[in-house]
């Protein structure tokens, strides 16, 4: 490692997303989801939250290896039945309203070649087995960040052009450390004003309240509608607790729930998608009255098909996201084949699950009042990017007038 006062700054990230991802305080369970290879890093991250009060830290290990291991050579019914005591242990996080943390360092790569039926079958069964979780986690019953840390299968795909791992590695630290602000002077201050900025562009658009959004791009003419009451949320949350957190570090983007039933037109991805140990590539999706009629891509098409045959609400959105082409990961040039950084480079979508709180009164509906309001139900939630530099966006409102909201990618 030769990347300056690394150790320095891995402790200060850690600090970060104890402090400000996911506001760890006193009494509060932490469960922490991380890579072998990261071990370094939850140390930091364990010590961060004791020293912050936390009453336990649960570090959930994962490998991308093992993984891949499992997946070539166990069956399909193995890899598809979820024991009961996970999804025990689950449950029990909930109940404790255990905050998450999970730093994501997997090579986008890992499941390249293997059987695409075993793994959405793996897939499926894990959405099913641990719905409740998703659905405290998508109605702000707990706290939760997403975060990154630099693997050297990842910094292989992102930085292909350097000659040796070590500054592949370095070269992905630093890309990381940039897009969540660490070499600012007092990162958490510059995370404070970036909420207060996001809040500030969501409250403008939920004053509109359109009923849909309108993209055209080369490619892509896609009209979203928008239902009554929707909410568009910036970069911070509060949990039941009232506590703020940061749900994705780094985060560029403003989101809010689409109506599930009236999605019409064709959309074209701009970035590769990585998904399943696969990446996929050049897709295309047509949708008709909310669903996808058809799908295409150039690379990983029979992965993203049979993620879209998962359950009904896997072909149907549950939500748009806003995005700049100027924000500072898309003006890196990088692509990380990784949502959590491509998604803040680029306007996108979901498919998938809608997050209850992007509905007014939502987190106290129940799923059939939630479905019935338009919002997507669903066991999976899987973003992909759809925004350039090209993309104009209108919103449409009530009385079928146009109001302009992004011209050439940019805030209009």
């Amino acid at each position: 490692m030769v990347l300056p006062n690394f150790e320095e700054n891995l402790k200060k990230y850690a600090d970060l997303l104890v402090s400000t991802g996911v506001n760890v305080s006193e009494g509060h369970t932490v469960v922490l989801s991380v890579d072998v290879d990261q071990a370094p890093l939850a140390r930091l991250i364990t010590e961060a939250a004791y020293e912050r009060g936390a009453k336990e830290v649960i570090v959930k290990w994962t490998d991308d290896v093992v993984t891949r291991s499992t997946f070539k050579h166990a069956s399909k019914e193995v890899v598809s039945t979820v024991p009961q005591y996970k999804v025990d242990e689950s449950l029990d996080h909930i109940e404790k309203g255990a905050s998450r943390i999970s730093v994501r360092s997997s090579n986008p790569d890992a499941l390249k070649g293997l059987d695409s039926d075993k793994i959405a079958a793996a897939q499926a069964a894990n959405g099913r087995a641990f719905s409740a979780m998703r659905k405290a986690t998508q109605s702000n019953k707990v706290s939760w960040v997403v975060a990154a840390a630099s693997g050297e299968k990842w910094a292989e795909k992102v930085f292909p052009e350097l000659e040796t791992s070590e500054e592949r590695v370095d070269a992905l630290w630093d890309a990381i450390f940039k897009a969540i602000h660490l070499y600012d002077e007092d990162p958490v201050a510059t995370w404070t004003e970036k909420d207060k900025t996001l809040e500030s562009k969501a409250d403008e658009l939920n004053k509109e309240q359109f009923v849909a959004l309108h993209y055209t791009a080369p490619g892509t003419d896609l009209t979203v509608g928008l239902p009554k009451g929707h909410r568009w949320e910036g970069a911070g949350s509060l949990n039941v607790r009232g506590e703020r957190f940061m749900a994705n570090m780094p985060t560029e983007e403003v989101f809010a729930a689409p109506d599930a039933n009236r999605v019409d037109g064709v959309v074209v991805s701009t970035k590769p998608l990585s998904y399943a140990g696969t990446i996929i590539e050049g897709m295309t999706f047509h949708f008709k009255d909310g669903k996808v009629e058809s799908v295409t891509a150039d690379q990983g098409e029979d992965v993203i098909k049979k993620l879209i045959e998962t359950d009904e609400g896997a072909a149907r959105l549950g939500e748009v996201a806003l995005v700049p082409d100027a924000s500072p990961i898309s003006q890196s040039g990088l692509t990380f084949f990784n949502t959590l950084f491509d998604e803040n480079a680029s306007n996108h979508l979901a498919l998938g699950s809608a997050y209850a709180f992007n509905l007014e009164g939502g987190t106290e509906m129940s799923e059939e009042e939630l479905k019935e309001a338009g919002l997507n139900r669903s066991d999976v939630h899987v973003d992909f990017m759809i925004g350039s530099n090209e993309m104009d966006i209108d919103g449409i409102r009530e009385d079928g007038t146009r109001v302009p909201v992004f011209r050439k990618g940019a805030w209009a």
